[in-house]
């Protein structure tokens, strides 16, 4: 398969990334591994900004298709490094025209689009400083978002977005001034600054330095206000120029391929921000999707065909259930069972083969493999765009099996962690030293520490200074030099990082037994036919779970069944058959932890927890606290049964 012989050759092209990347580990006096480092790959910036990469590949390549929109027709458009550099140019012209002053704050709200790119480069180059909101955010968070920052400019997508930000901020005294990109607003820009001379864009853009702030990010966080995260151009800097290093198979062309990616993330998340400037920076083409839901992004990746992505674990989890489901429909999920058992033997003997640390799948398992890649892991390629090799994944833990049934499939999945303090990844899979089942080592030139109470501390050039005028934030999650995260996990004696749980989310049973739902609930969302789960627990005599299902599965479910597809959920969750899918799946959570731990009831809900609600963050993340008082009466329920 192509994603193995590609990594034979970075290891042998490549063989110094071994060394250079060598982890440093500190054990304490019982030999626990405490500390981890990498040495950096890319020096730290000395001067000028993330503004001027545009910049810098106009003039080193001007040629270079950077950038591809999709067309009516279903085709993408080339956009070539000066190009986009002339695009950047005459809307940050705009900008000046319109009144931003160096070191402002300009919102955008907007899906993942072309012109968010344009903007964020655009903003920086006039001087100013990005602050991204959701799409989907409510009116009350735009209005804090936008009073907190003190963002006088905003651009939003469409006259919904608009309509929540002129109800949000009707009672500011200077509501911010809007451009709307459905309506022109782009087209608006440019207009406006056709008389602001090119030298203004430059004296602003080369007046930024490494210290200078790029953008402040707010946490989509599960309780409370989100807090602004300050990130300069230095942060921004270190995490892009350091991936870019590290993970050579994606960046830097290894075969006659084309690298490219196509953007779905958020970009109002750090993860999909980080990417689109290492993508720039190593000009490789990107294009964007406004949609993570798989039914939308399926006609996009079959169109655009990239090379990598990077996504959350519930886009790799819905491509394999749906996998399923499919076959499934025609008959065949016994061979689809058979081809992911195959698919978890095989990639685990090629990965140890990779590693010098087995001799590789025998003859009868690469005839297994071989069988199963033409029934089955092939139509994976093939959803993905067919020209797929290497995949991220961030936001939560990846179930290990899922990751070798696509490396297997001949994708390798890298996993990361990461938060919005630390610019995206502060750890990832290094290419040469693949460890499913663990978040990876340092990313070059950052340190990892799990303190005494098992809590992440990290350090490095990615880290954030500061939150936005909140010092008392601030000095609660900096100590020293180290970022507190608020997750738990452990080191492993080559450094690799396990992420174990939240700490402030442990549940304390009644016997007293400390447990972590994280474990438990990434990998029961992984398994059909879970929607989403909250594990519960807290001074209980047992752990319970509470579980939505997810649509999709559900009419699938139906369908195979010969049910109505109006069949009410209220008839689905009491029908014993799905029950007993339901307990299948918890089944495999409770393969993670002793008995103590393990779910010993569940009580299916009829609802799902989604952002209109208020149980889901915009990345995704269910708000505990939103839930259980929700459901507080299933909660008693579970409990007194």
């Amino acid at each position: 398969m192509g994603v193995r012989k590609d990594l034979k050759r970075a290891k042998q092209r490549r063989s110094d990334l071994m060394d250079r990347t060598r982890v440093q580990v500190v054990k304490d006096a019982d030999g626990v591994v405490r500390e981890a480092s990498t040495p950096p790959l890319a020096p730290p910036a000395q001067s000028g900004s993330i503004a001027d990469v545009p910049f810098t590949n106009a003039t080193e390549d001007p040629d270079a298709t950077v950038l591809r929109r999709p067309q009516q027709d279903g085709t993408w458009h080339p956009i070539t490094a000066t190009a986009f550099a002339r695009e950047v140019t005459a809307v940050a012209k705009g900008l000046i025209a319109a009144g931003v002053e160096q070191a402002d704050r300009v919102a955008v709200m907007s899906r993942t689009r072309y012109e968010w790119t344009v903007l964020d480069f655009a903003i920086w180059a006039a001087g100013a400083q990005t602050v991204p909101i959701y799409a989907t955010s409510a009116a009350d968070q735009v209005e804090w978002i936008v009073r907190d920052s003190g963002a006088r400019h905003i651009v939003t997508e469409t006259t919904e977005n608009t309509t929540t930000v002129t109800t949000g901020t009707a009672a500011h005294p200077h509501p911010p001034h809007t451009w709307q990109l459905d309506a022109d607003g782009l087209a608006d820009l440019i207009t406006l600054g056709r008389d602001v001379p090119d030298e203004e864009v430059t004296k602003r853009r080369t007046a930024l330095t490494p210290d200078t702030i790029a953008t402040v990010c707010y946490t989509s966080g599960t309780t409370g206000k989100p807090k602004g995260c300050v990130l300069t151009h230095a942060n921004l800097h270190a995490e892009a120029a350091n991936t870019v290093e590290l993970l050579h198979p994606i960046f830097k062309e290894v075969t006659r391929q084309t690298a490219s990616t196509l953007l779905f993330l958020p970009l109002a998340h750090i993860l999909g921000r980080s990417l689109q400037i290492a993508c720039l920076m190593a000009r490789i083409e990107i294009g964007h999707c406004p949609s993570i839901k798989p039914d939308e992004l399926r006609p996009a990746l079959r169109e655009f065909r990239p090379t990598f992505l990077v996504g959350v674990p519930y886009l790799f989890e819905k491509i394999h259930d749906t996998g399923r489901a499919t076959a499934e429909k025609m008959g065949r999920a016994a061979s689809f069972d058979r081809a992911d058992r195959t698919a978890v033997r095989f990639g685990e003997a090629y990965l140890n083969k990779f590693l010098d640390q087995g001799k590789g799948p025998g003859p009868a398992l690469y005839a297994a493999w071989a069988l199963y890649d033409l029934l089955v892991y092939r139509r994976v390629r093939k959803e993905l765009g067919g020209r797929m090799r290497y995949a991220i994944s961030g936001g939560s833990p990846l179930d290990r099996n899922l990751n070798l049934f696509f490396y297997a499939a001949g994708i390798l999945v890298y996993e990361g962690y990461g938060l919005t303090e630390t610019t995206a990844a502060a750890t990832i899979v290094p290419p040469l030293r693949p460890r499913p089942g663990t978040v990876g080592q340092p990313v070059p030139g950052t340190a990892v520490r799990i303190a005494d109470d098992g809590e992440v501390l990290i350090k490095g050039g990615i880290v954030f200074g500061s939150y936005w005028n909140n010092p008392a934030a601030t000095d609660a999650v900096l100590q020293g030099d180290w970022f507190a995260t608020g997750d738990l996990g452990a080191l492993d004696e080559d450094g690799y990082l396990t992420i174990t749980g939240r700490k402030k989310d442990i549940l304390v049973t009644s016997g007293g037994k400390n447990v972590s739902p994280a474990v438990l609930e990434d990998r029961l969302r992984s398994r059909a036919p879970i929607g989403q789960c909250l594990v519960v627990g807290d001074n209980r005599p047992f752990i319970g779970a509470l579980v939505t299902l997810d649509p999709d599965a559900v009419s699938h479910w139906l369908a195979v069944r010969k049910m109505p597809a109006g069949t009410p959920m209220s008839e689905v969750i009491q029908d014993p058959r799905m029950r007993a899918d339901v307990q299948r799946a918890v089944d495999h959570a409770n393969e993670a932890v002793s008995r103590a731990e393990s779910i010993r009831a569940f009580a299916l809900i009829e609802g799902e927890f989604n952002e209109d609600n208020g149980m889901l963050t915009p990345s995704l993340k269910v708000k505990r606290h939103a839930v259980t008082k929700a459901y507080a009466a299933e909660i008693e329920e579970l409990y007194g049964n």
